[in-house]
């Protein structure tokens, strides 16, 4: 039996889920609304404000998706209910980013300007003080949506090993390399 797909998701106040035919599950809380399409070898059930996710049979395919339905509803209803939040920092000389609404404008010693378009259930904000790194902050109540445009805003510009520049997310170490002076010696 899977360990996490064997734990049950318990619903916080104001989180409503429903299961349609055809293995749809809407999540719905004051948030936002998200949807999942279920492989028929997971079954969902809500019974008193808990979400059951159960398989079918003890195929190999079946035991892998039942884990993974369970994160991607626990997930749903957290976000739904809480929200996510990343925060990068801009780590380099010139660097600098402003948001005005849905678009996020980079600056990031390119020889033009990078813009990018938010998504709609992605809100963005950015902070610029004097002496310290920009930083970004992306809000929402959907983890995988979250998740790919902060990594499409970190590959503009990887953080590279032998200073640090580049876009990071705020504590993440990097590892860095000695460069050439080291090897001479």
């Amino acid at each position: 039996m899977s360990r996490i797909g064997k734990m049950p998701v318990s619903l916080p106040s104001g989180v409503q889920v429903s299961v349609s035919d055809g293995n749809i599950v809407t999540v719905k809380g004051k948030l936002g609304q998200l949807t999942q399409q279920i492989d028929p070898l997971v079954e969902v059930k809500v019974e008193d404000g808990i979400v059951h996710v159960n398989r079918i049979n003890e195929t190999q395919d079946a035991r892998a998706k039942h884990g993974l339905y369970r994160s991607l509803l626990s997930n749903m209803v957290k976000g739904v209910s809480e929200g996510y939040t990343i925060v990068q920092e801009l780590v380099g000389v010139g660097f600098k980013a402003s948001a005005t609404g849905n678009l996020l404008e980079l600056s990031l010693g390119y020889s033009h300007g990078i813009f990018l378009e938010m998504p709609a259930e992605v809100s963005v904000e950015t902070l610029t003080e004097r002496g310290k790194n920009p930083i970004i902050t992306l809000k929402s109540f959907d983890k995988q949506l979250i998740g790919q445009v902060a990594a499409k805003i970190r590959s503009f510009r990887k953080p590279e090993p032998y200073k640090g520049k580049g876009i990071r997310f705020v504590g993440e170490e990097i590892k860095k390399k000695a460069g050439k002076s080291a090897a001479e010696k």
